[in-house]
């Protein structure tokens, strides 16, 4: 199996109102994407909106694929104080709420906090408790609407950003049927793309794909920066890989500069799954 659809984030137009972004993705030639949660995009405490967007999507003979919770550093549902916390676990809900509005198949979360500082030892297994808390809470409430929760591997500094800890946290939750979105740049960037794969195999549910330089989360298109892609294509087909990938690529000011970029990393994936196509016949 290589011919995984290829989608696109709506993250790289995150400062620019989503119905104006719409038309020139699909004119662009995609018609798969990733709803980005950014109050300037797509105000998802506003079930209108979000219904505005619904329909849009629709009059454009669009998908949308996937929706991307908001994760901000005062949204922290790892958090020891109940107050915080159980206001960051109500703001997921209201996300949570406008991506069924627009039908998606996956929620994604980071599973902690944005806070790159470190925590005390004596912390750190009563905060992955509290996520485990409250992503139960979470994937109820997706699982509800009638979407499914999935986690993103975070960067390699923030808390919770490790395989070890997402297995942990994923083998503490209730519902079986939380996933997992592997983000590449990030795995990259901690140096364990191969062993990430492998290991989250069972839960491996959708791709975020972007390239980077191995220093920096640049955001750049498959195929700019120094993943091995074709190695990491092989990986997906050894587990028998079946969801979307969703282009994660950096946005410019000029639209059609960071629609080319996204064409560009589509073709390159696409080039790549087809030579191993062609190699398993």
């Amino acid at each position: 199996m290589t011919g995984w659809p290829i989608g696109l984030s709506t993250g790289c137009f995150c400062h620019r109102n989503i119905l104006d972004c719409l038309p020139l993705i699909r004119e662009s030639g995609f018609s798969l994407i990733e709803v980005c949660s950014s109050p300037e995009h797509l105000d998802f405490r506003d079930l209108k909106s979000a219904q505005r967007a619904a329909e849009k999507i629709e009059d454009l003979g669009m998908e949308a694929y996937s929706f991307h919770a908001p994760f901000a550093p005062e949204i922290d549902i790892a958090s020891s104080n109940d107050a915080q916390r159980g206001a960051s676990v109500a703001e997921i809900f209201k996300a949570a709420e406008a991506a069924a509005l627009l039908r998606v198949h996956y929620f994604v979360m980071h599973p902690g906090p944005e806070n790159p500082a470190p925590i005390p030892p004596i912390e750190q297994l009563p905060r992955m408790r509290h996520v485990v808390d409250s992503l139960n809470q979470i994937a109820q409430r997706c699982q509800e609407l009638g979407t499914v929760c999935v986690l993103e591997n975070k960067l390699p500094h923030l808390l919770f950003g490790s395989t070890s800890d997402i297995l942990w946290i994923l083998d503490g939750i209730n519902s079986a049927s939380v996933g997992v979105c592997l983000d590449t740049g990030h795995a990259f960037l901690a140096g364990d793309m191969h062993n990430l794969v492998l290991k989250l195999a069972a839960h491996l549910r959708m791709i975020h794909a972007h390239d980077n330089d191995a220093a920096n989360d640049n955001h750049w298109p498959p195929g700019d920066g120094k993943i091995q892609w074709d190695r990491f294509l092989r990986d997906l087909v050894r587990v028998r890989f079946r969801g979307a990938f969703v282009l994660e690529v950096a946005g410019y000011d000029d639209p059609a500069v960071t629609l080319a970029n996204a064409r560009r990393g589509r073709s390159y994936l696409r080039d790549i799954a087809r030579r191993i196509a062609l190699e398993q016949h």
